[in-house]
């Protein structure tokens, strides 16, 4: 039966270009900490993420970037952020104009593409998600915005809404306009398998939350940023509810997940324009991870992450170590895409090892901070920090939190490690956009 099972699950791409291959929908969240959910001892509550990790699969050592462009241009290429030199938040173009995307490759498989959110990986219009393989495209072309006014920071690209590559102006709390626009494409869609990528602006700074969902929040959370901060979290959380509903019964491979660690950054502190934002620290919690959004440490790279497919995935925990780039090779397996040319894929199909045909295997992944002032390096249980004050080295299997610095005892391995960090970098740049 274990014979016929791996069968089943590494043929499966063969067959499916039949009418039963999968809808994918992809929704990620913005700078959501490791402890930021209920399922991981949050204290916002979380009930439709509690239900999706009771459901399917919870991917515990699920590795992103330290902060959001490079997530976000590592999923849709399925190589690493670094090699289109993207380390930081950024506005300009992260792809070249002939950059196969997950939305390219899945629209010419004969998907329907969509995102409704956040893009950042190029901000002017031109430069938007129908450039790279989206047939719709709605919400921020920038990074994170103003929850009411929809604007990102003071500057070129202040006004970033948009509608299709045309900037629009819209009224209505952000979290509520990206998830009514999902739940209507959904909605809308016929016979065609569909991609969907719902990257919302919950929960990144300024946050003001509704009166209606302030009243929610647990009398136990005191503080008015903290307060505004869990509002934030379950105005998500119910976001993701209404987009499960939609989906109803209909063949989906559904993924939960968020794009870096939690931030304790000031909540009012960046060239936002005003709109009386409360004062005072994020609250975000990536316990007991060490560090948070900015850092290669692990709270702020390793992030809350949930797969559910009725019927084709069992409930439970993945312990193998996942990262953001193996969702294109993933998916592009399973909807039947063949490349017609190598592209250079960093990532892996974790679908044999998602549905339980393989055992997780040891491997390397590698990461890299803000204009590389660190870049860390995990291979099996192993993992190397490094940057320019420090070198250090971290058994994570036995110090998860990375409490401990073994490199002055291992030496030897500390050197083996940079060289895999050496090896792994050496392509880093050669994808950098170009006009």
């Amino acid at each position: 039966m274990k014979t016929l099972r791996l069968l089943f699950v590494l043929l499966l791409p063969f067959f499916a270009h039949a009418a039963d291959r999968p809808n994918f929908v992809f929704i990620i969240a913005d700078d959501l900490g490791w402890a930021d959910v209920a399922f991981h001892g949050g204290k916002a509550p979380t009930p439709n993420l509690d239900r999706l990790a009771t459901e399917g699969v919870e991917l515990t050592q699920h590795y992103v970037y330290p902060v959001c462009s490079p997530t976000r241009a590592a999923f849709l290429s399925g190589r690493y952020a670094t090699r289109f030199g993207v380390t930081s938040p950024q506005n300009q173009r992260a792809y070249r104009w002939d950059q196969v995307t997950l939305a390219n490759a899945l629209k010419s498989a004969g998907y329907d593409t969509a995102i409704c959110g956040k893009w950042h990986l190029g901000s002017k219009p031109d430069e938007g998600p129908q450039k790279f393989g989206f047939d719709h495209g709605y919400g921020s072309l920038a990074g994170g915005v103003g929850p009411w006014d929809h604007h990102y920071k003071t500057g070129n690209f202040m006004k970033t809404w948009h509608r299709d590559g045309k900037l629009i102006e819209e009224q209505g709390h952000v979290t509520d306009l990206i998830a009514r626009e999902a739940v209507q494409w959904i909605e809308s869609r016929k016979d065609k398998p569909f991609f969907l990528y719902v990257p919302f602006t919950a929960v990144h700074l300024p946050i003001k939350e509704p009166a209606e969902w302030l009243a929610k929040v647990p009398a136990s959370i005191t503080g008015n940023v903290a307060r505004q901060y869990a509002a934030c979290v379950m105005h998500l959380d119910d976001s993701v509810g209404r987009i499960v509903s939609a989906l109803g019964k209909t063949n989906t491979l559904l993924v939960f997940t968020s794009d870096n660690g939690g931030s304790t950054a000031e909540n009012a502190g960046q060239t936002y324009p005003p709109d009386d934002y409360p004062s005072g620290a994020l609250p975000g919690n990536n316990q007991p991870l060490r560090g948070e959004k900015g850092s290669v440490y692990e709270g702020g790279i390793r992030v809350p992450a949930l797969a559910r497919w009725p019927g084709k995935l069992k409930s439970g925990k993945f312990i193998g170590v996942a990262h953001i780039a193996d969702w294109m090779p993933t998916f592009c397996a399973l909807a039947g895409y063949k490349p017609e040319r190598d592209l250079k894929w960093d990532g892996m199909n974790l679908w044999p090892q998602l549905a339980g045909a393989e055992s997780p295997k040891p491997r390397a992944i590698y990461a890299a901070s803000p204009g590389f002032k660190s870049r860390m390096v995990r291979d099996g249980d192993w993992k190397l920090v490094v940057s320019e004050k420090r070198t250090e080295l971290f058994h994570l299997a036995a110090d998860p939190n990375e409490s401990s610095d073994l490199a002055a005892k291992e030496p030897e391995r500390v050197a083996a490690l940079r060289e895999r960090l050496a090896e792994l970098s050496k392509a880093d740049k050669d994808a950098v956009a170009n006009d």
